[in-house]
């Protein structure tokens, strides 16, 4: 919602953030203060009103730049939206920096002390909006997609999958426990290099065939994956459940499963919000493989 570039000398000279939502005196190279976030406020709150950003920004960046200095300023329709939500983002937008009202002074503007004294239930309206069926499959989904691309890609991405997990968070496997991000980090790191074999580049990559969901407790997601292990490079869906923008399917892939199956895996993973609005962990994991051919690998986990 805010530009980041005000130092603590309240002035700043420094050509930098989107051009999306800079500033006039921003886009002209001018010394600029707080009152270029008050502009970029007024820009995202008409964005949030309208469903549209008042700019054509589809044409590069310079041609936005020319809109924003030349163009007057964007205004929201009086026929649809009331009064208050109009002269607070007319204000907002004020081609002149000085002239724009400080925040403090738009704390004092009716659009705001109009709802000061209002009750509003947020997680009542977050749930009236979202379905929460689909939700619960978007997380596997997302969850799944995020975690096997982790376990099965590049050594550089790998070490990410440390905030996948809280210290309360516990891993199981082969009757050994883990908790906390650190040592479940460990464990699932000797895991993958074990499923890395002798063959690079391909290795043990995993085929997830089914991929199932419900509630847990009163705001977590229990999921459950199960599939196959196979001789490969790179982690692959076989659509059951999952319908990720993207991604190979292996159906499109015309890969005989049975054939090249070293092994099947099922695991679970219990979903639970964390402190920050939108963040998941994973506080509990449980996984049981079983490898056909190479079972003698896990022997050494």
């Amino acid at each position: 919602m805010t530009n980041i570039g005000v130092n603590m000398f309240f002035q700043c000279a420094t050509f930098v953030g989107t051009v999306t939502y800079m500033s006039p005196e921003r886009i002209q190279n001018e010394s600029y203060s707080y009152p270029a976030d008050i502009w970029s406020l007024g820009l995202a709150l008409f964005e949030c009103g309208t469903g549209e950003f008042p700019y054509t920004a589809n044409d590069g960046p310079v041609n936005l730049m020319l809109q924003i200095l030349e163009d007057p300023s964007p205004s929201p329709s009086k026929n649809f939206f009331s009064p208050e939500f109009c002269t607070f983002i007319d204000a907002c937008l004020l081609k002149c920096a000085d002239a724009r009202p400080t925040a403090e002074q738009l704390l004092s503007h009716p659009f705001i002390t109009r709802y000061a004294s209002a009750e509003v239930d947020l997680a009542a309206f977050v749930r009236s909006v979202f379905d929460p069926t689909q939700r619960m499959k978007d997380l596997a989904d997302m969850l799944t997609m995020h975690y096997y691309l982790l376990f099965n890609g590049s050594d550089d991405l790998w070490h990410h999958s440390k905030t996948l997990y809280s210290d309360d968070s516990t891993f199981s496997f082969s009757e050994k426990v883990s908790t906390g991000p650190s040592e479940i980090f460990t464990t699932l790191s000797n895991l993958r290099k074990t499923l890395a074999g002798d063959w690079p580049p391909e290795r043990l990559v995993h085929v997830v065939e089914k991929l199932q969901c419900r509630a847990h407790g009163k705001d977590g997601v229990a999921i459950r994956v199960s599939g196959s292990f196979i001789i490969g490079n790179q982690f692959l869906i076989c659509g059951d459940g999952i319908l990720a923008e993207g991604m190979q399917n292996i159906q499109d892939l015309a890969i005989d499963i049975k054939s090249k199956r070293m092994g099947t895996f099922k695991e679970q993973f219990i979903m639970e919000p964390g402190n920050v609005i939108g963040r998941y962990f994973i506080s509990k994991q449980e996984l049981n493989a079983c490898l056909e051919q190479t079972v003698k690998i896990f022997k050494t986990t």
